[in-house]
């Protein structure tokens, strides 16, 4: 089967369908319009999804081992400024392209369907929300994603734009190509007093920049220079008046590492030393992790495997670029953690104005020309990684 030609069949359905999306962005966990028009697709496709957590799910093919092809849905909230005719007008904007991703793996769900009875496996699709939260990942984890069937080996593509060309996949096989994220949120009490008399309080703006200092300090004298690690605080709130010491401060920020060990010993000692600080200066400090995930590596000979399959498609300009390493983080990471996967950037971009901005930017735009690629691309894999590794052990 030609995957990529089928795909250019269907790209006028492809490109609908990640217009409705697009046009019709939800943030978080909660994506009512998402999942009904997802679980509608899949329906009309012959598939039967089912909810899994705040997420979506189906199957097709019979026994053997299961590969998941899993495509986040969730969008960002902020005002989209991108000037496409599509554009979202409700303040959430998919600016990071998940709706490409839905769509992509529609298309391939519909086009596996077709080819069902040819399947010497079973692919199980995944369909997740709050990926910009990095909370889907583990809401769909707890509610049974890789359970029922058992799932042995796991896929997923995002889009990349910006002023590169279309057929690029970019991957890595020897390390991480994710950063891990720990978000954490640091509440300091103090006692509150009048500006004037700023002897009968315990300062919790004091404490608060003496603990981003502190937290400072740590990246840059404790973390091995060989390892990379970043800590930012991207929000520091206290008080209302200029006249008013305050009774409490919170800083919110994030910690990003290419290493486990590296990640272990960063957010332990930003804890000890939000504390130490707050304690040394007569105040309390509380530590709230908002987010846990570690860095994504990819399997190495899965991630080959995968490549090898993608490059029998005749698809113009592909071009395999290894050794990606990115900074930002992906909750996929955490499917990795339990099962053999790997994750691949497709290329989403333009040569010429609209290529000038990034994933995250209000103005970004996507080149639609990818949706035949990303469907080709999940079809053949699934298809030929279980005509090479379908049976189990016990068939």
């Amino acid at each position: 089967m030609d995957f990529y030609q089928r795909a250019l069949e269907l790209r006028e359905e492809t490109v609908a369908n990640r217009r409705y999306l697009h046009q019709n962005a939800e943030v978080g966990l909660d994506l009512p319009k998402t999942r009904e028009f997802v679980g509608g697709k899949l329906q009309e496709y012959g598939l039967q999804p089912q909810t899994c957590g705040e997420g979506i799910t189906a199957s097709l093919g019979t026994n053997g081992k299961v590969l998941m092809l899993r495509a986040d849905m969730d969008a960002l909230p902020l005002t989209e400024e991108s000037g496409e005719p599509f554009a979202c007008t409700t303040g959430a904007a998919h600016a990071c392209g998940h709706d490409m991703h839905a769509s992509m793996l529609l298309t391939a769900a519909r086009m596996l369907k077709e080819h069902e009875n040819e399947l010497q496996g079973t692919v199980k699709f995944m369909f997740q929300p709050a990926e910009e939260t990095f909370q889907g990942s583990k809401n769909m984890i707890q509610s049974g994603i890789l359970r029922n069937p058992d799932v042995d080996a796991a896929l997923a593509f995002h889009v990349a734009p910006g002023k590169i060309p279309v057929g690029l996949c970019m991957y890595n096989d020897k390390g991480t190509m994710m950063y891990s994220v720990d978000g954490f949120r640091i509440d300091v009490a103090g006692k509150g007093s009048h500006g004037a008399y700023p002897q009968n309080s315990i300062d919790p703006i004091n404490i608060a920049v003496h603990i981003y200092l502190a937290l400072e300090a740590i990246i840059a004298r404790e973390v091995d220079p060989a390892k990379a690690a970043v800590m930012t605080v991207g929000s520091l709130h206290a008080g209302s008046a200029a006249n008013i010491i305050p009774d409490a401060a919170t800083l919110e920020g994030t910690i990003r590492t290419n290493d486990k060990a590296t990640r272990e010993h960063v957010v332990s000692r930003m804890k000890e030393a939000a504390s130490g600080v707050a304690a040394t200066y007569g105040g309390t400090a509380r530590v709230t992790m908002t987010s846990e995930v570690p860095p994504l590596v990819c399997d190495h000979a899965l991630t080959n495997e995968m490549l090898d399959y993608m490059r029998e498609l005749d698809i113009p300009g592909f071009t395999p670029v290894p050794g990606i390493c990115a900074s930002a983080s992906e909750d996929f990471a955490l499917i990795a953690q339990e099962v053999p996967t790997t994750f691949m950037y497709l290329s989403a971009g333009y040569l010429d104005e609209r290529g000038a901005y990034p994933a995250h930017s209000p103005k970004v735009q996507f080149n639609e020309d990818v949706l035949s690629i990303g469907p080709a691309c999940l079809a053949q894999c699934a298809t030929e990684w279980l005509k090479n590794n379908g049976r189990k052990s016990n068939d």
